[in-house]
């Protein structure tokens, strides 16, 4: 692939409109490192990383769901003049005497695209709509339930203030104002702000490509005719469905055995088409640990154990100059894992920055002796007195526990005795954009 050296301004760094691979060690650990703290996990993963996708311009209405690669300004204000906030009748105040008023109005009316071109004398009205522009002369507007009409004329208490009911130019928007930072993911809301303040071309990265690979004997397909010692693959449907939710493109990179040759084959023809490897199995040390045995081979393996639970084997390395993600073959570990350190690091390589979720402080529905050493994180969801309970069981295999929950609970690194009622941190599953 041949990368175009065009630089430009991101986030007060500079990138590149095709940026190069990551560094060889972006994911390297000090020596001696035995178990790593997801703190500290997280925070190597975000020193190593920098954006890989390229910047590609289009069309602000087929925009949604990208990350902008530069920021935007407006092209026009919004509103774009001054105009009317009700249906009522305007003037200019410095027009107003005391007590009870009677003007005259003149003929004609603005209206939403259909503007009044003249100037209305000092001292006179016109009947104006909502959304229209705010004639020459007038700076202040009467509702039209608060008058009452003459032969010609309009008739209204005093008391109000000079530019009532009036819109000015610029209200929401100025022209040439900041909308937007790179690397804001646009929302169909963003849409319209765009659309209304005139941008009509937008700077994006483009998706971020993202491989699911499946490793195993004893995985095989829905659909497949299967052994009693085989299962079906639970974790690439997941993961795939995953990185859609996320925007970024999935790609179902298949099923390969525990197979050395055919590791390397899948990686090889992996990294030609993706930016970015997800695999899962074969990441510790085991003999059938062929992801791990690939990555050490090629000299690129860094493989961390991480002191979480559910989880704790993390593979990481770069095949070709592609990152690889090594997670944890069983379904529940896969996915907090991916949920933990996968995403903002995906997020990160996107181009849409590093993203830590917010947690919410729930008192318990449960209670626990937690030991220390690992952070764990606990299938979870708010009960009918908005407190946090937990899944029947902690046990890995329980996939159930997963579409149970909606969201997890994050109990610290340190040993704690929970008692029913004490205030535990839970993060919805929103807050990891699924």
């Amino acid at each position: 692939m041949t990368y175009l050296r065009l630089p430009r301004l991101f986030c007060g760094r500079l990138v590149l409109s095709n940026p190069p691979k990551l560094a060889n060690d972006c994911f390297a650990l000090p020596p001696g490192v035995h178990w790593t703290p997801v703190d500290e996990t997280l925070e190597r993963l975000r020193e190593g990383l920098t954006v890989v996708t390229g910047i590609e311009p289009v069309p602000t209405v087929t925009a949604g769901g990208r990350v902008l690669a530069a920021a935007i300004h407006a092209n026009r204000s919004n509103p774009p003049y001054a105009n009317s906030a009700v249906d009522g009748y305007g003037f200019a105040h410095a027009s107003l005497g005391d007590g009870a008023q009677t003007l005259p109005l003149v003929d004609g009316r603005s209206a939403a695209g259909g503007p009044y071109r003249g100037v209305v004398p000092a001292g006179a009205a016109i009947r104006i709509l909502t959304g229209a522009m705010i004639p020459s002369g007038v700076d202040t507007i009467v509702l039209e339930e608060d008058v009452s009409l003459g032969d010609g004329t309009v008739s209204f208490q005093s008391g109000l203030k000079k530019g009532a009911n009036a819109r000015p130019v610029g209200e929401d928007v100025e022209m040439g104002g900041e909308i937007f930072t790179a690397g804001h993911k646009l929302r169909p809301q963003d849409l319209a702000l765009l659309s209304a303040t005139g941008v009509d071309i937008v700077s994006v990265h483009k998706p971020l490509r993202v491989g699911i690979l499946s490793t195993g004997d004893e995985l095989r397909q829905i659909g497949d005719p299967i052994e009693p010692h085989q299962i079906y693959d639970a974790n690439r449907p997941m993961l795939l469905d995953l990185i859609r939710h996320w925007g970024m493109t999935a790609v179902d990179l298949g099923h390969i055995n525990d197979d050395a040759e055919k590791v390397s084959e899948a990686l090889n023809k992996s990294a030609e088409t993706t930016d970015v490897i997800l695999t899962t199995g074969g990441a510790s040390a085991g003999d059938e640990d062929h992801i791990s045995a690939a990555l050490r081979a090629a000299g690129a393996l860094n493989l961390w154990r991480i002191a979480i639970k559910p989880g704790r084997p993390l593979a990481l390395g770069l095949w070709n100059g592609t990152p690889v993600f090594g997670l944890p073959g069983n379904p529940v570990a896969a996915f907090v894992c991916t949920l933990i350190f996968a995403r903002p690091a995906l997020l990160e390589m996107s181009g849409a920055g590093w993203h830590t979720p917010r947690a919410l402080t729930l008192p318990a529905a449960f209670s626990k002796n937690k030991k220390p050493g690992r952070r764990e994180y606990l299938r979870a969801r708010i009960n009918s007195d908005g407190h946090a309970e937990v899944f029947k069981s902690e046990g890995s295999g329980r996939i159930s526990g997963l579409s149970w929950a909606d969201g997890l609970v994050e109990l610290a690194d340190e040993g704690r005795v929970i008692n029913e009622g004490d205030p535990v941190r839970y993060y919805p599953f929103s807050e990891f954009g699924i």
